[in-house]
């Protein structure tokens, strides 16, 4: 008893000290609002008070709460697609958990950007990675299954009978036509976790911080596997670019998987974050 009793005060202590470790963010601008030379200044800080990468990743998250929503933010900086291939001031789901990751990696602006087009686009023939539309990680599911900065991990977490999966050609749609002018598409069998099936145990085996990218069936026919993604951060809170409250916003994983009686998605794939 006196051990169990020991162990919670740890547990808890070790809580409270983690979350004192990220009042310096609560103190911080906003990043929407900066400027990217000044944003660039706050990269150095982050890695100077966090140089473990999961902590920082952690840090960069919580400081982009509140961070406006905007659809397809990114692009090539061409004609074909003028965005940006960074940015800071806007973000959609994908956006947020690639360019999060792309600054937990990174001192500078320059060297943040270099890192996203490492990210964000395949190598081509020649095994370089060059911004090109053709070129990007366009689905989620191809990205958790081939991708070497976002590693699928759902196979790992529990017992077979409760997986499912689903073989599907990407980017092709029931009637054989293409979901995206890419002249692209990839046979892949994906295996994700039921909705159902995600309690507070599952989520107990899960680090301190990974990605969680959420499975919706009627998709399927569109040569689409994933609805949605985010950031799963200490197995209880889930951040995310939200396109219903217009903002980045922290919210709990349980409460947002379950909506009132009925599930908002029909399963769920954890990605583990790697460090460039």
């Amino acid at each position: 008893m006196i051990k169990i009793i020991l162990l919670i005060i740890f547990i808890l202590s070790g809580c409270v000290s983690q979350s004192k470790s990220f009042e310096w963010v609560e103190s911080l601008p906003s990043p929407w609002t900066l400027e990217e030379g000044v944003f660039e200044s706050y990269l150095v800080q982050f890695h100077e008070r966090y140089p473990n990468f999961n902590h920082r990743l952690k840090a960069i998250n919580l400081w982009r709460i509140g961070t406006p929503y905007g659809l397809y933010c990114l692009g090539e900086e061409n004609e074909e697609d003028p965005d940006p291939i960074i940015r800071h001031d806007s973000s959609d789901c994908t956006v947020h958990v690639l360019t999060t990751l792309a600054f937990a990696n990174s001192l500078t602006y320059k060297e943040a950007r270099m890192n996203m087009i490492d990210i964000h686009y395949k190598p081509d023939d020649n095994n370089l990675k060059v911004p090109s539309y053709n070129q990007r990680w366009h689905f989620t599911s191809d990205r958790l299954l081939n991708n070497p900065y976002t590693v699928d991990v759902t196979p790992n977490l529990v017992d077979s009978t409760k997986i499912e999966k689903i073989s599907i050609h990407l980017n092709r749609k029931e009637n054989d036509e293409l979901f995206l002018d890419l002249n692209w598409t990839s046979n892949e069998t994906v295996e994700y976790i039921p909705s159902n099936n995600v309690d507070t145990t599952l989520l107990s085996s899960l680090p301190s911080i990974c990605g969680v990218a959420f499975v919706k069936k009627d998709y399927f026919k569109l040569g689409i596997v994933i609805a949605h993604e985010g950031y799963l951060i200490n197995r209880t809170n889930f951040i995310h670019a939200s396109s219903e409250f217009k903002k980045t916003v922290d919210v709990n994983f349980i409460n947002y998987l379950r909506d009132g009686e009925k599930y908002r998605f029909d399963g769920v794939m954890f990605f583990e974050i790697k460090s460039m």
